[in-house]
């Protein structure tokens, strides 16, 4: 459902680069397109997911922390490491032997 949300606006609102959907986080990186402020991407991501999850679960309130972390890409050899370092989230945490194993990320693809 989470990787569903960040797929449904790819290519309309920002370009998906990199993602994984891990059982308590998740990481995503993305090219912000004009007219589509970051904070407002992340906003309509939570507030899908979390109602969708919140049904699903049949509880209510808060399902996301409120907070996120957001970094500027400096040039390509960062984009490859961050890239690395989102697809083989899974693979450090020992749930996966290799990063495309995982199936809820852009390594899968």
């Amino acid at each position: 459902m989470v990787e569903q949300a960040l797929l449904y606006f790819d290519n309309e609102r920002y370009r998906l680069r990199a993602w994984c959907v891990m059982p308590n986080h998740v990481h995503v990186m993305i090219d912000v397109w004009d007219g589509h402020p970051l904070h407002t991407i992340i906003w309509s991501w939570k507030s899908w997911t979390s109602r969708q999850a919140n049904a699903r679960l049949r509880r209510t309130g808060a399902f996301w922390h409120r907070e996120y972390y957001g970094r500027f890409i400096r040039d390509a050899a960062h984009l490859r490491n961050a890239v690395a370092y989102i697809e083989n989230n899974p693979v450090k945490a020992g749930l996966v032997p290799a990063a495309a194993d995982w199936p809820w990320s852009s390594a899968h693809r």
